[in-house]
C-alpha cells in the first residue's frame, strides 16, 4: 500500500492543522495507522495511532487533549486534527500503516510496514 501524507505548513503558535495520510491501492481495512514526528537531531517519536476495524486510539502524552486522530471510510484516510499548537509541534509528520498490530505495539516504529513521505509542520512562536 503507498501513503500519501498531506496537510502540513507554516502555523503560529496556538492555531491548528489538519494532516491526511491516505492509501492508494487498497483500503486501509484491517490496518492501523499511526502518525509519527521527527525534528532535527531527535529519534522519529509515536504521535497518534487508530486501528481501523475497531477504532482503538493512542497518543502521546504531549499531544493528548490537543490533537485528534479519526479515520474517514469515504476517502480511505486517517486525518489527524493538531489543535493548540506550540512551537515544539515543529517536525516532519510521517503517516504508516501496517496490519494485525496488536494494541501493545501502536507506539513502536518498527511496527509499521508502509510509510508515506512526511509533511512538514512548522509552528511559530
Amino acid at each position: 500500500v503507498q501513503l500519501q501524507a498531506s496537510g502540513g505548513g507554516l502555523v503560529q503558535a496556538g492555531g491548528s492543522l489538519r494532516l491526511s495520510c491516505a492509501a492508494s491501492g487498497r483500503s486501509f481495512s484491517s490496518y492501523t495507522v499511526a502518525w509519527f514526528r521527527q525534528s532535527p537531531g531527535k529519534e522519529r517519536e509515536f504521535v497518534s495511532a487508530i486501528r481501523w476495524n475497531f477504532g482503538n486510539t493512542a497518543y502521546a502524552e504531549s499531544v493528548k487533549g490537543r490533537f485528534t486522530i479519526s479515520r474517514d471510510n469515504v476517502e480511505n484516510a486517517v486525518h489527524l486534527q493538531m489543535n493548540s499548537l506550540r512551537p515544539e509541534d515543529t517536525a516532519v509528520y510521517f503517516c504508516a500503516a501496517s496490519r494485525g498490530v496488536i494494541l501493545s505495539a501502536m507506539r513502536d516504529p518498527a511496527t509499521y510496514n508502509y510509510w508515506g513521505q512526511g509533511t512538514l509542520v512548522t509552528v511559530s512562536s
